[in-house]
């Protein structure tokens, strides 16, 4: 079961080539961007290496992206758990989307990319919020693009606020328990706005979802690659999509 959306970096080589079918290109993808730090002790750094190399690869993902036809990509950037690393790493992880958006901003509007965020920012330095915001503000009529940074984004958070606030709804009388569907629970997520992921990537070998997005990749297709994300090429999306292009997506029936 594993083998069948399970790729390694030899399977990618061999497909640099891959044919793409224009007209089955995933309207949404998710990348959970891992493998920073052990790019970085591979090569005997310290593990900021590993996430300042890592942020040059987003760069070339949106723009490879946007190329083929995406409309919606969601990386995994920040989780409610990395706060759990070294103070030094997070803070250094807290500057990068600030020394990001500074320098490729520009770039963003010219190729008409708009930004999102999609996480708590309660707990988020005042630079990280401003740089963010300010990189959402001066996008917000782009039309081409939605780049969606998940930034202290955790799915058991964002699932337990929604409860907490639909509860307070109920009480409050302005919703009725028979108001909720699928659709109520969904505009309530942080994702509101965005359709479910058709694909998820993530990198370095790890095979779990580290909670993320555990309501929207209900019928997602998953493909995992043993690449690092620092590593992480334009062949590697091509051969994401091509498999997920291979998939029948059945939501449950026959």
């Amino acid at each position: 079961m594993i083998d069948r959306f399970f790729h390694t970096e030899d399977v990618n080589s061999e497909n640099n080539n891959t044919p793409l079918d224009p007209h089955n290109i995933p309207t949404h993808i998710a990348i959970i961007m891992d493998g920073n730090g052990r790019w970085a002790k591979n090569k005997g750094l310290p593990r900021i290496a590993g996430h300042r190399e890592g942020m040059k690869v987003i760069n070339k993902v949106v723009e490879k992206a946007d190329e083929l036809g995406v409309k919606y990509l969601t990386l995994y950037a920040f989780s409610t758990e990395n706060w759990k690393r070294p103070k030094t790493e997070v803070d250094f992880l807290m500057k990068l989307p600030e020394r990001f958006l500074s320098k490729e901003l520009p770039k963003l509007q010219k190729n008409n990319v708009k930004v999102r965020i999609m996480g708590d920012e309660s707990l988020l330095p005042s630079h990280t919020v401003q740089a963010v915001r300010k990189a959402v503000e001066e996008t917000s009529d782009n039309t081409g693009l939605l780049l969606n940074f998940a930034l202290n984004y955790g799915s058991r958070h964002e699932l337990v606020q929604m409860m907490k606030k639909t509860g307070e709804d109920i009480a409050s009388g302005s919703i009725n328990p028979e108001d909720i569907d699928e659709e109520m629970v969904s505009k309530r997520l942080l994702s509101n706005g965005l359709p479910d992921p058709d694909l998820l990537i993530r990198t370095s070998g790890e095979i779990r979802l580290s909670n993320f997005m555990l309501w929207q990749l209900a019928y997602s297709e998953f493909w995992f690659t043993e690449v690092l994300w620092p590593d992480f090429k334009d062949k590697d999306l091509i051969e994401a999509i091509h498999t997920f292009q291979q998939r029948k997506r059945r939501y449950g029936g026959v």
